[in-house]
């Protein structure tokens, strides 16, 4: 579906959209919208229409609060809760939030309410030729031999452009002339200029060319390279390196200075062209030259940086080396250094829940926690052995995804005879030596009750004396229990089983007995009773 709105839109850009996806769950709907928009179009330009194209009465956005409720950092979009349209808020640079040729895709989410509703919109981003291709060096110089046969070539400066797909760059054409052609390297897009006729110092020994990097847009867009062409006397050898491609390796926690490799490359030619100086190719990465460092006469390389396998573990070095002729040729190869990972990094244990206290009535398998365990490393130094270190009820077992574990238990628990427990996992990796981590969790067990009230004797035998003051304490009992808190309080009664229990009333709160009449010796000499706590 297509719709136009707007003067930048009817000219320029194709929005569509496609209801792509519609989930219902009880009272919430979820649908997916899609939308195309070209970058830099302005602000109050009309994406489309969301309500309409959901299919919602647009007299009702305005108290069912239509909103765009969360999409990238920066707000692009807004909605029109009084008509539904899907407006751009604020100017859009597609270079700024993609890169690349793929698509460049925004989500964001519309939100009504009564009832519930969440709308999945993705804006693509559509690309507009805003930037014209441009050389870093806007200049570039070349020194070649008079000698040198037609079918040389020559590296220029590549020419960048941040747009994508047809705004990208797409020809480079050379100033018309008679002994220079421009070929382009079909693998990587790079420009190289072409000898085509024999170079005569003597009828010119400057030429001055133009380089054209143009764009496939509409209109096209053009950068310029400004490049110069010295013509030298013969010097008719390149330096030869003994290999095209080397190979090292070195562990991550090689020293600085440590050496690493040595090129070389031989020049037949005497005297002045027939000496060699190294360097590294200007298109390096910068991070290349902070790690080495190439000694320009000997070709040795060292290490001059900190490596970290877990930043990189390859770097690819192209060496030139170039002789001191007039001209000077260059010949090049290439140095891959493989970085080999050391155990430098212990494992990390990371607790993801916990639960503050479990009951002492708690099932085995009840699990306490959720930890995982990540190590830096890799192969068998980022490989993780995890045991709990101390005798305690409790075990690990793996969760549904790798590198978690529950903590479950394993035993049964008794508050009374132990209350808190430390466990201890260690995190082991299985680098040579090995590293380890310690992690401690604390953990409360909570009371049940499970545990009834005693008497420290039983039975209790105790004397009186007659005659003794109505109402007046005469003895106590006392019980105890090992629960806490409310399952520890006790209260106590008398059981009425027979008529001596009159004599006496019991404090259910205390134990304590008072007597409810005088006792005569000669009347009653022994009773029993029982108290029950």
């Amino acid at each position: 579906m297509e719709n136009q709105a707007g003067p930048c839109l009817k000219e320029h850009c194709r929005i569509w959209f496609c209801l792509s996806l519609l989930l219902i769950f009880g009272n919430h709907v979820v649908a997916e919208l899609r939308y195309s928009v070209p970058e830099e179009t302005k602000d109050g330009t009309v994406v489309g229409n969301v309500a309409k194209d959901l299919g919602m009465d647009k007299s009702s956005l305005k108290d069912r609060r239509f909103r765009v409720v969360s999409e990238s950092k920066d707000r692009h979009f807004d909605v029109d809760s009084n008509n539904g349209a899907l407006k751009v808020r604020s100017k859009i640079d597609r270079e700024e939030l993609c890169e690349g040729n793929g698509p460049c895709l925004l989500e964001l989410q519309i939100l009504v309410e009564n009832p519930l509703e969440i709308h999945h919109i993705v804006v693509e981003i559509t690309d507009v030729n805003d930037h014209a291709p441009m050389f870093i060096e806007q200049e570039q110089v070349f020194e070649i031999g008079e000698q040198s046969s037609p079918g040389a070539r020559f590296q220029l400066h590549a020419a960048r452009d941040p747009d994508a797909g047809a705004n990208s760059i797409r020809t480079y054409t050379l100033t018309p002339n008679e002994h220079f052609d421009i070929e382009i390297s079909e693998e990587e897009n790079i420009p190289f200029l072409l000898l085509k006729n024999s170079l005569d110092r003597e009828q010119n020994n400057k030429h001055i060319l133009f380089v054209t990097a143009t764009d496939g847009g509409r209109p096209k867009k053009s950068g310029t390279l400004n490049v110069t062409i010295l013509v030298l006397d013969n010097n008719d050898n390149r330096p030869t390196f003994n290999q095209e491609i080397y190979q090292v390796e070195i562990q991550e926690n090689a020293s600085k200075g440590t050496r690493i490799a040595r090129v070389n490359a031989t020049d037949p030619d005497q005297g002045s062209n027939g000496e060699v100086e190294y360097s590294l190719s200007k298109m390096l990465p910068r991070k290349v030259y902070d790690l080495f460092d190439l000694a320009i006469s000997s070709g040795e390389i060292k290490l001059k940086g900190d490596l970290d396998f877990e930043e990189s573990e390859t770097y690819k070095l192209d060496i030139q080396a170039s002789d001191k002729g007039q001209p000077p040729l260059i010949g090049r190869c290439r140095l891959i250094i493989k970085i080999k990972d050391v155990n430098d990094n212990a494992p990390e244990i990371d607790v993801k829940s916990l639960s503050d206290s479990i009951s002492e009535d708690s099932k085995l398998d009840t699990v306490i926690a959720l930890i995982s365990v990540t190590d830096k490393d890799s192969g068998l130094n980022g490989k993780i052995l995890l045991n709990i270190n101390n005798d305690v009820p409790f075990s690990l077992k793996p969760s549904y995804k790798e590198n978690m574990y529950s903590i479950v238990t394993k035993e049964g628990l008794d508050r009374e005879k132990e209350k808190q427990y430390t466990i201890k996992i260690k995190a082991t990796d299985c680098g040579k030596p090995p590293l380890a981590t310690l992690k401690s969790l604390s953990i409360q067990i909570s009371d049940v009750n499970d545990n009834s009230p005693q008497f420290s004797e039983n039975p209790l035998y105790v004397y009186l004396t007659e005659n003794n003051k109505i109402g007046a304490p005469v003895f106590s009992v006392s019980a105890e229990d090992m629960d806490v808190n409310e399952n520890s309080a006790i209260l106590y009664h008398i059981v009425r089983e027979n008529d001596a229990t009159s004599f006496l009333s019991i404090n259910s709160e205390n134990g304590q007995l008072s007597a409810l009449k005088s006792f005569d010796f000669e009347s009653v000499k022994t009773f029993q009773f029982h108290v029950v706590a």
